[in-house]
């Protein structure tokens, strides 16, 4: 990761990844219930995965001070998110998801969440990048705090905001260096195969299934069974075991670049797009299939990497490129 050309193509081996495995995750999601192995999968991915893009997406926000941050942020980011939470309105209305019909800004439709607390998170750059480290303690303490706020939840993705916020920090303060010296160490390789291996041993043993809104940050305490003040306890124990499970993953991403690496400067694409597939198949497949579905793993394995692939492509980019990017042309 010395080089810029490095560094571009171990992201982008990291973010293929993290986006197959938020298709993967969502693909799993309406059945994991009943197959105890998809929903080990489903845990362990939904512990890391998130916290992981949003780190690397803290770590590339280092210019925000640049003139033009701002507004850049406002197209990049903001804008998406209302021209897709219009689009995913209708859909859901279309397909059966919504019984009536109705746009609502304030309350992003299921993975939307990601694009309005990123922007806050570039926002709130401007209060905590100053303070660095002090600032990164405040953002551990604030996200545990916001469980305490029974309100904090879906409006505005607030509770999401603030709950992931220190990762995004993180990622902000961590600079190439201290990154490559982290994941790159003699030692690092073989601990992040046995910390990935560790964490799913351990989640396929024990985590229990009431559990699983701990890892999606995106309630209270008391919505997610009763609060009681040893939560904040909990939430930083989760903290710690995600950052432990995030450098894991980052250890095993390689440099080298592969056909599918390509894909990783295009997870946007695949982020906003695979929610009208996924939604849909619980629509279109009967329940039998779904049960067949949800027995055969290295069908759902690549179902999931078609999709990447497909929504990837730079046939989507190119002719959904004026919707994702505000850009008529493309390179």
């Amino acid at each position: 990761m010395s080089a810029t050309s490095k560094r571009s193509k171990f992201f982008d081996n990291a973010k293929f990844i993290l986006i197959f495995l938020v298709v993967f995750g969502h693909m799993i999601s309406p059945i994991k219930e009943q197959n105890g192995i998809l929903f080990t999968l489903y845990t362990v991915i939904f512990l890391f995965h998130m916290p992981a893009f949003i780190l690397i997406s803290g770590y590339f926000a280092k210019g925000y001070k640049k003139k033009g941050y701002f507004m850049k942020s406002v197209k990049k980011i903001l804008v998406p998110y209302f021209i897709f939470q219009m689009i995913y309105s209708v859909y859901y209305y279309l397909i059966g998801q919504e019984d009536k019909f109705a746009i609502d800004f304030l309350h992003p439709h299921w993975s939307l969440w990601f694009l309005l607390s990123l922007f806050f998170w570039n926002l709130l750059l401007y209060a905590f990048a100053n303070m660095k480290w002090l600032g990164f303690a405040i953002a551990i303490m604030i996200g545990i705090g916001i469980g305490y706020v029974n309100d904090a939840g879906s409006f505005l993705s607030l509770s999401r905001t603030f709950v992931f916020f220190p990762y995004f920090l993180l990622g902000f303060l961590l600079n190439g260096n201290q990154l490559r010296r982290l994941i790159r160490a003699k030692f690092s390789l073989p601990i992040g195969i046995i910390i990935i291996i560790a964490t799913m041993l351990f989640f396929g043993l024990g985590f229990p299934k009431d559990a699983v809104p701990w890892l999606l940050g995106d309630t209270s305490y008391a919505n997610m069974g009763g609060m009681e003040w040893s939560d904040g306890i909990v939430r930083m124990i989760q903290y710690v075991l995600t950052l432990v499970v995030v450098f894991g993953f980052l250890a095993l991403i390689p440099s080298t670049q592969y056909k599918l690496t390509k894909i990783g400067e295009r997870t946007l694409y695949v982020y906003l797009f695979h929610g009208f597939i996924i939604k849909l198949i619980p629509v279109m497949v009967p329940d039998e299939s779904l049960e067949f579905l949800s027995s055969n793993y290295i069908l759902l394995f690549f179902l999931s990497l078609f999709i990447c692939q497909i929504l990837g492509s730079y046939f989507i980019k190119k002719y959904t490129r004026p919707l994702v990017e505000l850009k008529v042309k493309t390179g």
